[in-house]
């Protein structure tokens, strides 16, 4: 039997965020492709929910950031987070909060706002990757088939050959691909190729219990995003975790919600699943609860990572690549940071403005972040160990744990000394849910980039303290512009796919050099000057304190928004020496092709 046909630039393999933002990336930068996925609609299951201020500006680059806002929850009501002892009841410590911390830039975290045009907010995988689909599905460029699965794959020098499976009908097709991007979570094309994952697995068995109901008679906090319950017969993780998902209420009258449920990797009530709801009633002290249960998950808490993300033509990225705990909400956001790396490298290799080296890239920089968040989603997994322990919990001693829960709400010295030892305690949980610099700060010393020589700014050991700077591999620090009296972020100069080159004012020679390098290169350079007498303008001077480089000098920045290189001023020629950092960013010889 003949198999019909497909040939494509590159094959996407999984339809989760990560596949679908790659897809949607792609064709944005004039790339087309064809996204598979095994099952036949997006999962039914909350997964990830909160979005990091740095995805949300990926998502302002291809204008999908107004649709998320339209549909997600605003920070207002993600600003907490609380640690409680039940959400009902009239016992003595019933309906009591130990502790409640400011997180992702809500509250008096005035700074998050300062260092970027986004807001972080809550927007479940359960309606991000439907709309990621939508998306997606109507560019003309871009081909999504679910329900359907790769059944084998090889590879050779010019590219894939991967037949696919139409779970509907049985048939299959044979496509061709220069690349494949394996976003199936691990599934199938790692293991094909021979990944080896490594880090820590097994670390607890969790079970989400996604549902619908009014709690609003009981819920008494607006403004916090999760309640951690903290119960005499386990931990924090151990008693449940309730998070609110909207979807168009919030707070009290969030129509929707998860609780989760930590067990032993070895614990066979795992699986009860009939004891989920009784557990739900006892906790919360709501005896009545009669929810609408949509899904139930099962899932394992892990830091692992890939020892390669390369295959020659393969290449993987999100939870193929990485797998994180859930504290710090860097699972998702990794994943689609990770597509937005990828696909302007292959799309500048599709387009031959680069050779294939370009994407040994891809895995220099990506590599060494996704083991720093995995690193750090762990220490922040392991804090909770701590806090249970400043709440007063005793694991396996429900007397004595009680007992410290009244000295620790008692009206006198005792009580106070151990709240305000719970408060020292929790500036530890800052890391978790204050991670600014975790989350903005994150750059590339290898890879991409023509360093200049200048030492890295000491980051924050906790994670939270962000440093702007325009040194080459970091992020383009955002400040506030204006062009045709619009105010605009220094993050929207940067057009998918197009180089930018910031200038300082018009008669240092860069813009003339660009023009011409943009010419033999056949590299998409945009120039923009920003001073007083220009365009784009400096409205309150913020720019010019944090470029870094004097009005004679310039910045190139990728087409994913981090400099690649920078001159503090005029040097010699500005076309050689631009073409010389053009030409090492994408390992071609431009300098002699001028």
């Amino acid at each position: 039997m003949t198999l019909q046909e497909i040939e494509v630039p590159v094959l996407v393999v999984g339809g989760g965020g990560c596949g679908l933002a790659s897809s949607l990336f792609l064709s944005r930068q004039g790339v087309t492709s064809l996204l598979i996925e095994r099952h036949p609609a997006p999962g039914r299951l909350p997964k990830a929910r909160y979005i990091s201020q740095r995805t949300m500006e990926l998502l302002r680059q291809f204008e999908v950031a107004d649709r998320v806002y339209e549909r997600s929850m605003p920070l207002e009501h993600i600003s907490h987070i609380r640690w409680c002892t039940t959400l009902a009841g009239d016992g003595e410590l019933d309906r009591r909060t130990f502790y409640r911390i400011e997180s992702f830039g809500g509250g008096s975290l005035a700074h998050y706002a300062k260092d970027s045009p986004c807001e972080s907010t809550l927007f479940p995988q359960v309606r991000m990757e439907p709309l990621l689909r939508e998306l997606a599905s109507a560019q003309k460029q871009a081909q999504v088939l679910y329900n359907h699965q790769l059944v084998s794959f090889e590879q050779d020098e010019g590219g894939v050959t991967a037949v696919v499976q139409d779970r509907a009908t049985e048939k299959e097709i044979r496509v061709r691909a220069r690349y494949l991007i394996g976003a199936d979570g691990g599934k199938t094309v790692g293991p094909a190729v021979g990944v080896k994952i490594e880090g820590q697995t097994d670390l607890a068995h969790m079970v989400t219990v996604y549902f619908r109901a009014d709690l609003s008679k009981y819920w008494d906090d607006d403004y916090s995003m999760t309640t951690w319950f903290v119960n005499p017969e386990g931990g924090s993780w151990a008693s449940g975790v309730l998070g609110q998902l909207g979807p168009t209420k919030f707070g009290r009258h969030s129509e929707e919600w998860m609780f989760h449920f930590s067990f032993r990797p070895d614990d066979p009530s795992r699986f009860e699943e009939a004891s989920l709801l009784p557990r739900m009633r006892e906790l919360l002290k709501i005896p009545d609860l009669q929810p609408d249960i949509i899904g139930i998950g099962h899932w394992t808490v892990e830091g692992v990572l890939a020892d390669r993300y390369r295959w020659g033509r393969v290449l993987l990225a999100g939870d193929a690549a990485h797998r994180h705990p859930p504290t710090t909400g860097l699972g998702l956001n990794s994943a689609i940071q990770d597509a937005h790396n990828l696909a302007w490298k292959v799309a500048a290799v599709i387009k031959g403005q680069a050779p294939d080296s370009l994407l040994d890239s891809y895995e220099a920089e990506r590599r060494p972040v996704a083991a720093s968040n995995v690193q750090w989603a762990l220490m922040t997994f392991q804090n909770h160990q701590l806090t249970d322990a400043g709440i007063g919990l005793v694991r396996g001693n429900a007397e004595a744990s009680v007992a410290n829960f009244r000295r620790y709400f008692a009206d006198n010295q005792e009580g106070r000394t151990r709240r305000a030892r719970l408060a020292q305690i929790m500036e530890v949980q800052r890391m978790e849910w204050q991670a600014h610099d975790i989350e903005l700060g994150y750059h590339y010393d290898i890879g991409a980039v023509m360093p200049d020589g200048t030492p890295t700014p000491e980051r924050d050991p906790l994670g939270q303290t962000y440093v702007p700077t325009t040194r080459p591999g970091h992020r383009l620090p955002h400040a506030w512009l204006e062009r045709n009296a619009k105010k605009i972020s220094t993050l929207d100069l940067v057009r998918p796919g197009n180089f930018v080159l910031i200038t300082g004012h018009g008669k240092s020679g860069w813009a003339e050099a660009a023009g011409a390098l943009a010419k033999t290169s056949g590299v998409s350079i945009d120039v923009v000057e920003v001073s007083d007498d220009a365009d784009v303008r400096d409205i309150d001077r913020n720019w010019r304190n944090l470029r870094e480089v004097s009005a004679d000098g310039a910045i190139l920045v990728r087409p994913d928004q981090h400099v690649g290189w920078r001159s503090m001023g005029r040097r010699g020629d500005p076309r050689a020496v631009l073409a010389a950092a053009l030409g090492r960013i994408l390992r071609r010889d431009l300098v002699n092709a001028t």
